[in-house]
């Protein structure tokens, strides 16, 4: 049931590359980008949802409550999703476009040695986006399976 909706989504961009380095390269940017956003943004302002609701910036115009609450939703259960390597390229886009509202947007006026740290973070995710998971992922143990049987 999940392995044809994650071929549809590889296929437009084809598959991941294949090979130890490429897989074990694809693993520790996942790991570490979704990790690292994990455990040092995402879990804070989860943890912190009643206090950070009524003042979280609303760059986007849709209020602080639900501005926080779609950063929650990237930076907590999409990188959970990126780390494991479950509908990767799907994960990325909300935390792609998380990491360009704050770059471009919320940071916009700030000095570029302000956003550099979003924006490596939007690159890596970019990356990962268009390379896919990699062979060590739920992703690719899914599509195997449903290949064979």
């Amino acid at each position: 049931m999940i392995a044809p909706l994650l071929r549809v989504l590889e296929t437009p961009l084809g598959p991941a590359p294949v090979g130890f380095g490429p897989t074990l390269g694809l693993l520790v940017l996942r790991v570490t980008l979704g990790g690292s956003m994990l455990l040092f943004h995402g879990l804070s302002k989860a943890e912190s949802f009643g206090t950070m609701k009524a003042t979280f910036p609303d760059p986007l115009g849709v209020g602080s409550t639900a501005s926080l609450g779609l950063v929650v939703f990237a930076e907590v259960l999409c990188a959970a999703l990126l780390i494991l390597g479950f509908f990767t390229r799907l994960a990325a886009v909300p935390l792609m476009v998380t990491m360009a509202v704050a770059v471009f947007i919320q940071h916009g006026s700030d000095p570029w040695s302000e956003r550099e740290l979003p924006l490596l973070f939007l690159a890596g995710f970019a990356a990962v986006f268009f390379l896919g998971a990699g062979r060590a992922s739920l992703d690719a143990a899914i599509l195997t399976r449903s290949h064979r049987g």
